[in-house]
């Protein structure tokens, strides 16, 4: 028995690069695939089919089962669709993977309010939107007694964990993204759900779209290539398992290192038994200042 054996999966994004890599892992291991991609350039703009198609396609010929959307991610009834498309095709929806995503990189003194509003839609409101009706569909399945596991998983990205010059708008998206998933951990449990986010390292079209990442990632003959975007896709696999162990993680992956991302946490203080003043502070928070 595959470790996704009969689950229906939906994986946005999934026409190239790593969410390509997810549809046909899942479909390896078992999974019904939902294959959504508006099939846009690396900013979003335009539309085209054919790759996700193709991935449908190749997941048919290996002996699987795979159904092409092409709704809008960010588009709140496109949303409703997407999930929808789902049920009608296979009969119910277990796992939803968060990938699709778009850049449109740029130093803030520069960024229009195009720019920033398109990134935030398609990462945050991309997540959110299928995410949400996602969850209404799950919790309308446990009222009506079928409780079972359920997955979610997320895309953030060490650019906005670790905020990257250059990507206010993508770090951003990306650091909510995260934040995101802890919360639908904690919110959905009711429902038998469990949310957790990559952080993945790999070459893709994004990725190769930043100065000097190219040379980086190109693969050397006769090594393991750590920038593979199949490397990503085994732990998304098992993050989407029935008995996946955990829930409101974000692990970072590349190659073949997985590494769990410690959430924001309290750090030093000071303490004074009075309201503080400017003066007061300025000396006692000398200390924590990090050079």
């Amino acid at each position: 028995m595959t470790t996704l054996d009969g689950r229906v999966a939906i994986i946005t994004g999934a026409g190239r690069g790593i969410g390509r890599e997810h549809a046909l892992l899942f479909a390896a291991e078992g999974a019904k695939v939902v294959v959504n991609d508006l099939g846009g350039a690396n900013d979003g703009s335009g539309t085209d089919a054919t790759p996700a198609q193709e991935v449908a396609a190749e997941i048919r010929a290996m002996g699987g089962e795979a159904i092409v959307n092409g709704d809008n991610v960010a588009d709140w009834e496109g949303a409703q669709r997407l999930i929808n498309s789902a049920v009608e095709a296979f009969g119910d929806l277990d796992i939803l993977v968060n990938n699709a995503g778009i850049l449109r990189d740029r130093v803030l003194v520069n960024m229009t309010e195009e720019e920033w509003d398109a990134v935030i839609a398609v990462h945050l409101k991309g997540h959110f939107a299928p995410s949400r009706w996602a969850a209404a569909y799950w919790r309308e399945q446990t009222k009506a007694g079928i409780a079972k596991p359920r997955n979610l998983v997320h895309t953030s990205s060490t650019s906005g964990l670790f905020s990257n010059p250059g990507q206010t708008n993508y770090g951003a998206a990306k650091s909510g993204i995260a934040t995101f998933s802890q919360i639908c951990a904690k919110e959905l449990s009711l429902y038998w759900v469990k949310s957790n986010c990559i952080a993945p390292g790999a070459r893709t079209r994004l990725t190769l779209a930043t100065p000097g990442l190219e040379d980086i990632m190109a693969p050397k003959e006769g090594t393991f290539d750590m920038w593979d975007p199949a490397n990503i896709s085994p732990l998304v696999a098992y993050l989407a398992t029935a008995d996946c162990a955990f829930s409101g993680e974000t692990f970072f992956v590349q190659g073949g290192v997985v590494t769990r991302i410690n959430t924001w946490a309290m750090g030093d203080s000071v303490e004074h038994d009075d309201r503080w003043t400017v003066t007061g502070l300025a000396e006692a928070l000398a200390p924590l200042r990090r050079d």
